[in-house]
């Protein structure tokens, strides 16, 4: 009989763990079955280009029940409800998906309620961690060009996605710019991190003085360890400070689990995340793994405004292609080897220029001293990685791992 696999969640994790399965197990040795809330894989990292008005979501996305059928994977399109870990039991509002092994890849819930004020469905502020929330951001970011005012963009106390606060912060700083309207527009930019380029990971070589400098040359104003604590129609809030007008306030807040998966007994941590070993087994369910953003990961050090450890999509794949192994070398009865630890490689748009960025590992202290480089060959980089990935992705292939990102 063959082994019944159910991967919770289709997006990157879920996506990289049901292809790495296929190629290491046979339909007639294992089921696998994906189970998303979301029937269409969006390429998150280009959210900010979606708020800009640079990306439409059709053009960053595609339907993922045919790239599944032809590796044999079954795909539901339905919310995971709850996760029986007693019983090995995947709910839905469908049913339930009985498994022998389970890799929980459900991704997050922004803690939107974190900072008062922070919508953008309840409330003045914005945040482009969602694909209805950066089309909503697009929105706000046009009525900005059509009556431009103040701007703050920035991230929470305890978020740790900070990447694409500064991404939208030189992107919108480019785009006014070319419409002649910068000088109506002052940007400032509040971060929890301890410094600049701190990204949750204690910084990364030279990336702090490349932030520093492209921020004062582009006269973007700036604060670290800044809690932003209220964002209301016409100021953004911050601990100890005085309230910073605003007619657009971009935050990226705190992440948690989702909720089925914060609710289930046995598996999450009090913020809803699932603690995992170096294979990516959860600790104390049996046949259970985590990737991606759904896993318990701790910060690098204290900070005295709290930042969390970061989560990229390059990140997520790795974990998904261990995991994956483990499962299969355990249905092969032997033992997997736990592989390294997580390193990263990504590339910061920059408006007119990307930054590229790779550390390994991630936490430090780090072997090899990390790549800071800097200019227009890797905002074009940038374009073509992710027009290559989704190619690959929408033909059910994974991106080959030597181009990094």
């Amino acid at each position: 009989m063959a082994v019944r696999i159910v991967i919770a969640g289709g997006s990157f994790g879920g996506l990289t763990t049901a292809y790495e399965l296929r190629r290491h197990l046979g339909p007639d040795q294992a089921t696998i079955t994906v189970i998303s809330k979301d029937r269409r894989f969006v390429f998150v990292p280009s959210l900010p280009w979606v708020a800009v008005g640079r990306r439409s979501l059709e053009q960053i996305s595609f339907d993922v029940a045919g790239p599944l059928a032809s590796k044999h994977v079954g795909f539901v399109h339905q919310v995971v409800t709850g996760i029986d870990t007693e019983r090995k039991g995947v709910a839905t509002e469908g049913g339930e998906h009985p498994y022998d092994f389970l890799v929980v890849a459900t991704g997050h819930r922004s803690a939107n309620e974190a900072v008062e004020g922070l919508g953008p469905f309840d409330g003045p502020g914005h945040s482009p961690m969602s694909a209805p929330e950066a089309t909503e951001l697009r929105s706000a970011v046009q009525a900005l060009l059509e009556q431009p005012g103040p701007v703050v963009v920035g991230a929470a106390p305890g978020a740790s996605c900070i990447g694409p606060v500064y991404e939208l912060a030189f992107e919108l700083d480019h785009l006014l710019r070319r419409r002649k309207l910068r000088h109506r527009v002052p940007i400032t930019f509040l971060t929890p991190e301890p410094f600049l380029g701190h990204m949750g990971m204690g910084g990364a070589g030279k990336i702090r003085q490349l932030l520093e400098g492209r921020l004062e040359e582009r006269d973007i104003s700036y604060a670290t360890s800044a809690a932003v604590k209220r964002i209301t129609a016409d100021a953004v809030e911050v601990e100890g400070a005085s309230p910073l007008p605003s007619v657009l306030s971009i935050v990226i807040p705190p992440l948690a689990g989702i909720e089925a998966v914060a609710n289930s007994a046995g598996l999450p941590n009090p913020k809803g995340f699932l603690p995992v070993d170096a294979h990516y087994r959860h600790q104390v369910a049996d046949g259970v793994y985590g990737v991606g953003v759904a896993v318990a990961m701790a910060p690098v050090g204290d900070t005295p405004v709290p930042v969390n450890f970061p989560k990229t999509g390059h990140m997520t794949e790795q974990m998904a292609q261990i995991a994956a192994r483990d499962i299969a070398a355990r249905i092969a009865g032997r033992s997997e080897e736990a592989a390294g630890e997580l390193s990263a490689r990504c590339v910061l748009d920059m408006g007119d220029r990307g930054a590229y960025l790779a550390v390994d590992p991630v936490r430090p202290p780090r072997d090899a001293i990390p790549t800071v480089s800097e200019g227009r060959r890797w905002l074009l980089a940038k374009r073509v990685f992710e027009r290559t990935y989704l190619w690959h992705a929408e033909r059910g292939r994974r991106m080959p791992s030597t181009l990094g990102w």
